[in-house]
């Protein structure tokens, strides 16, 4: 729990409780208990007096890990020790931005005097599938938002934006990550290369209505596209010319 603790004091708005929520524990004898329960918790039932005694055991030798359970360049998997509102002690999972990252950014880019939407076609561990995107990555520490943007548009369609506008800010799952993304429209000088080496197949460009045809016919799940085109429809990115007169 040391690097947990140090994180604490490192970034303490990401531990501060709210009145009537789940508050994350700091007593050291509530935290062992938090850390037991879950340990001597036995889906699909209790096991009989053995699987109860087997519970304590394994409690008592290896208790659930809790706190900085692993630490990436793009991720940090938090296991806080916890109260819920009802009083129960337990663990919750959570992953968050490492220390002093920038927020990620997801980029619509917008080519031609039409505005047609590229779209590229991205292979995901995840899901182990083909999904339809826009451009999006993680933020450098350090970087702008505009820095960020122009990177990302260069490594996965070998583009430059002539124009950026800012569409607002999007927590991708409040139940789980700790993150925030920004959304951009970009007004881009073309589509060239993309960017084999993460598993993009191909761009392509689509009228607006076409990739909210694609959203409504669910060819288009990934959720920060789906964002990303409502914003700007929201915003009148699809109803306006591009600023200063860009492509």
């Amino acid at each position: 729990m040391n690097r947990y603790e140090a994180l604490r004091r490192e970034v303490p708005e990401w531990f501060r409780d709210d009145p009537g929520g789940i508050r994350i524990l700091t007593d050291p004898a509530l935290i062992r208990d938090a850390r037991r329960r879950m340990t001597t918790v036995r889906p699909g039932g209790d096991g009989g007096p053995l699987g109860v005694l087997w519970a304590r055991l394994r409690a008592a030798l290896r208790p659930v890990p809790a706190g900085v359970v692993s630490a990436g360049r793009y991720l940090w998997y938090l296991r806080d020790p916890v109260r819920f509102p009802d009083g129960r002690l337990g663990l919750y999972d959570r992953i968050v931005p490492p220390p002093g990252s920038s927020p990620g950014v997801v980029v619509l880019p917008l080519a031609g005097p039409e505005k047609r939407v590229v779209l590229i076609e991205h292979h995901r561990h995840a899901t182990r599938s083909r999904h339809w995107e826009v451009v999006r990555g993680f933020g450098d520490p350090g970087a702008t938002p505009e820095q960020n943007v122009a990177r990302e548009l260069r490594e996965e369609i070998s583009a430059t934006a002539t124009a950026v506008i800012p569409l607002g800010e999007l927590h991708p799952d409040t139940g789980l990550l700790g993150h925030k993304v920004a959304l951009y429209a970009a007004w881009v000088d073309g589509v060239g290369e993309v960017e084999q080496g993460e598993a993009i197949r191909r761009a392509i460009t689509v009228t607006p209505a076409e990739a909210e045809e694609m959203v409504a016919d669910g060819r288009i799940t990934d959720g920060f596209t789906v964002a990303a085109l409502y914003r700007a429809r929201l915003s009148g990115v699809f109803g306006t010319g591009a600023p200063g007169g860009g492509a």
